[in-house]
């Protein structure tokens, strides 16, 4: 304690005679005083180091400033405050009593422990520091405040609590020992109970309340409508798509919501938010209609679509396979981004399940149909080839569109793989064969780019011209044979040779080469049927003549065509039935 070194009303030091003198007049009050009794006392002057007390005495008594632990308390005493104190000493310092607030306090506070512990009260404390198992609070002695009475949750940040007063119940105090239990959570409770229910008592369906947001989570937000919490499930939040509640709301937001349901008995209350405004789905059929053009904003991507926003709370998904004409699928976010607007079409709307189906691709004209428009059947366009298969090779003649050329339409030699005449990133010129919009189809030739070798060969050649030809395939039937690069025919077993045969392989190879007599064209089949015995007997009977050309003119012409014709039979006229030409 500080003692003064000068009486705080007098400016010179009292001489010795004085002091002895204000002894002997003081001496008999001193003993009026009880040591360890609470006094009331009426603060008369507030100095740097101390505070002047009248205690009801005939000489005031000094509290040292040290003795209040609340500075703010002590800065906030004026003259005429009254303040509890108690003697420290019956020795009088200076003409002055010493007194104690500490101890005063200390006394109060045992009192007021012991009288809250009988009768069930509440005592105020400030929470000091964190201690094993709980807390040290100060209520004018220490107490004990467990880590289970904190509150009625969980405490997510403990150490938040220190430096914090609140009302506590004591639920165990020893005078002897001074010992004492606090529990804020059953003042918590009570305080909970009080406001459950005054406010179930007011509550009605329907009813509108204002609210404080206090936590969100995955499924909803509680919201305190006075002092008890009720649950505003994610689904009632918004009109649009659920999401977390974050994205609509803050801890601490005020916010306005209306009773959607509620249980005394199980002390629930379900809230709404969204039903305070009007449900954009009520009349959607009349606003979006299928085939509608609209603009939207892109408000989130899945892996299996994009869900665009065509207007607040109302959202339609555009499904992967809706997103461009491409017949690849690509992902969502490689086409749009979050916020980005758009123009889509509406396929589909359902009221009931509140869904609409929305197309990306179908806002705008399909590539193919342009393509049709610019390309023309029998145009020209240029192109790279970007993969080969075995029946043929596709080649990208514009961006995202790719056209087929057939195996049968890249030459007209007979080949077994594109590889052959072609090669991956090649750039070639081909022919527009047909565009299928509704298949999504580009028919593409290379081969044609030559012109019609089979009508120029149909020009060039007729009927009993004999040609020189290579046999490609056997088969049980006869003979196919390559006339010229491209240009096939067949010869038939009966025109094979003039020995019957059991099978074409017993007398002829794939690769030998033969001349064969052209004996039937189908121009519009592109197909050529030939002999090889009717080549031989053609290219003998030539022989024969260039032969008679050189004989004597005394030789008759019946006596040669006797001797070089003896043996010989004409070939067989073949009838309609062999022919499948026909």
């Amino acid at each position: 304690m500080t003692e003064p070194t000068k009486q705080p009303d007098r400016d010179d030091r009292m001489s010795s005679e004085d002091y002895e003198h204000l002894l002997d007049r003081y001496e008999y009050s001193t003993k009026e005083i009880t040591m360890g009794k609470v006094l009331k006392g009426k603060v008369i002057k507030v100095t740097p180091t101390h505070v002047l007390v009248d205690v009801g005495f005939k000489t005031e008594g000094l509290i040292p400033s040290e003795e209040f632990a609340d500075p703010a308390a002590l800065e906030a005493l004026q003259p005429g405050d009254e303040i509890d104190t108690m003697l420290e000493t019956t020795d009088i310092k200076d003409g002055y009593l010493v007194l104690s607030k500490k101890r005063a306090d200390a006394v109060r506070a045992i009192e007021d422990l012991d009288r809250a512990f009988e009768r069930g009260q509440t005592v105020s404390g400030t929470i000091i520091e964190r201690t094993r198992g709980g807390f040290n609070v100060d209520v004018g002695v220490p107490a004990f405040l467990p880590e289970s009475h904190v509150d009625i949750r969980p405490v997510r940040d403990p150490s938040s609590l220190i430096g914090q007063t609140f009302k506590f119940r004591v639920i165990k105090f020893d005078r002897k020992t001074e010992n004492a239990v606090l529990s804020r959570k059953l003042v918590l409770q009570d305080e909970r109970e009080k406001k459950r229910r005054h406010v179930f008592s007011t509550l009605a369906k329907g009813q509108k309340l204002p609210g404080r947001v206090k936590s969100l989570t995955n499924f909803g937000a509680f919201v305190d409508i006075g002092g008890i919490e009720g649950l505003l499930h994610v689904s009632d939040i918004s009109w649009g798509k659920s999401t977390h509640p974050s994205e609509h709301l803050a801890v601490g937001q005020e916010v306005e919501v209306v009773v959607l349901d509620f249980s005394e008995k199980d002390e629930k209350i379900s809230l709404g938010l969204k039903q305070l405004t009007p449900d954009p789905w009520a009349n959607i059929a009349e606003k979006y209609k299928a085939g509608q053009k609209i603009t939207g904003k892109v408000s989130s991507l899945t892996d299996f679509g994009a869900f665009v926003e065509l207007e607040k709370g109302v959202e339609g998904l555009v499904h992967i396979s809706d997103l461009t004409w491409s017949r690849k699928l690509v992902h969502p976010k490689k086409v749009l981004t979050p916020g980005q607007e758009v123009v889509v079409t509406i396929l589909d709307v359902n009221p009931t399940t509140k869904r609409i189906s929305l197309g990306l691709k179908q806002a705008s004209p399909h590539p193919l149909e342009t393509f049709r428009q610019q390309h023309s059947v029998g145009s020209r366009v240029k192109g790279t080839v970007t993969s080969l298969t075995d029946f043929g090779a596709f080649v990208e003649v514009e961006k995202g569109i790719e056209g087929l050329v057939h195996i049968s339409d890249i030459s007209w030699e007979k080949i077994k793989h594109p590889s052959e005449k072609l090669k991956v990133g090649e750039e070639v010129e081909t022919i527009v064969l047909n565009v299928d919009v509704d298949k999504q189809k580009v028919s593409l030739g290379i081969k044609q780019l030559e012109g019609d070798i089979w009508e120029d060969f149909f020009i060039r050649q007729k009927p009993g011209d004999v040609v020189k030809v290579k046999i490609v395939r056997l088969t049980d039937f006869g003979a196919f044979v390559e006339i010229v690069p491209g240009i096939e025919g067949v010869v038939f077993t009966a025109e094979l040779d003039e020995k019957k045969l059991e099978k074409p392989s017993d007398a002829f190879a794939v690769g030998d080469e033969r001349n064969a007599k052209i004996i039937k064209m189908n121009p519009k089949a592109k197909k050529i049927s030939l002999s090889f015995k009717q080549a031989v007997y053609d290219m003998e009977k030539q022989d024969f003549q260039r032969f008679m050309e050189t004989q004597n003119d005394r030789m008759t012409l019946g006596d040669i065509m006797r001797d070089q014709l003896k043996g010989f039979k004409a070939p067989k006229k073949r009838t309609k039935k062999e022919d499948p030409h026909d």
